[in-house]
C-alpha cells in the first residue's frame, strides 16, 4: 500500500503545471492537498495536513539548485576591486643572473613598492611601477627585451571558496575579451587575481566589473 508521500508525489509528478507552480513558491498547498486527496480518493486513509506535510517536503527536493553561474557570481560578490596606474612591464631575457633580479627586487620592495617576477619558457616578466623604470632599464641593460608602460594592474581579492570553484577566472577573462579590452599579462596568488590592461581601459574595466 502506498504511503502519503508516495500518493502525493506521484500526483504531482504528473500534472507538470502544478510542479511548475510549486518550484516557482506560487501554489496554495492547502487547496492542492484537497485536490489530490478528493482526486486519487484517499479522503478517508489520510488527513489533509498529512498531504500538505508530503507536499512542502517535495517542493523542498524540488527547488533549483543554486547553477554554477550563480556559485561564480556569488564569489565575485564578495571579492573586492584594487586598481593601481603607472604600471610598467618589462620583458627580460631568461639567461639574466638571478642576482640581478633579486637585487632589484629588495632595492623596490625597500621602497614599500610592488615587485612581480614571472619566469617563463624563453624570457622573465616584471611588474613594477612607472618610478622604477630608470632602475629597471640600467640593471637588467642589454637583458632587457621589451618595456611597456601606460598600464594599470586590476588586483581582484577573493574569497577563499575561489580555491574550489571552477571557471571564476575564466568568466573574467571573457569580460575583458567580450569588453574588447586586450589582456597584458594576468597572474594569480592565492585568491588574488591580477589583471595588468592598458590605463585607457580602466573605466570600461571598472563599468564591467561592478558585481
Amino acid at each position: 500500500m502506498k504511503t502519503t508521500a508516495e500518493i502525493t508525489k506521484e500526483y504531482i509528478d504528473t500534472h507538470p503545471s502544478i510542479k511548475d507552480c510549486i518550484r516557482n513558491n506560487l501554489i496554495n498547498y492547502s487547496k492542492l492537498a484537497e485536490k489530490i486527496a478528493k482526486e486519487m480518493h484517499i479522503e478517508k486513509k489520510t488527513s489533509k495536513d498529512a498531504i500538505i506535510v508530503a507536499s512542502r517536503r517535495y517542493f523542498e527536493q524540488l527547488k533549483p539548485k543554486k547553477t554554477h553561474e550563480e556559485k561564480v557570481m556569488d564569489i565575485l560578490k564578495k571579492s573586492e576591486l584594487e586598481i593601481k596606474n603607472k604600471i610598467i612591464v618589462a620583458i627580460i631575457k631568461k639567461g639574466v643572473p638571478q642576482k640581478i633580479i633579486l637585487t632589484l627586487e629588495d632595492k623596490i620592495k625597500d621602497k614599500q613598492d610592488i615587485f612581480y617576477s614571472i619566469e617563463g619558457s624563453t624570457a622573465i616578466t616584471l611588474v613594477t611601477t612607472q618610478k622604477h623604470r630608470d632602475a629597471v632599464e640600467s640593471m637588467i641593460g642589454d637583458d632587457l627585451v621589451k618595456m611597456s608602460d601606460n598600464l594599470a594592474m586590476i588586483t581582484i581579492k577573493s574569497p577563499q571558496e575561489l580555491e574550489t570553484t571552477a571557471g571564476v577566472t575564466a568568466y573574467l577573462y571573457s569580460l575583458f575579451g567580450e569588453h574588447g579590452i586586450n589582456i597584458r599579462e594576468t597572474m594569480s596568488c592565492w585568491t588574488n587575481t591580477i589583471f595588468i590592461i592598458s590605463e585607457d581601459d580602466i573605466s570600461q574595466a571598472i563599468s564591467f566589473l561592478k558585481f
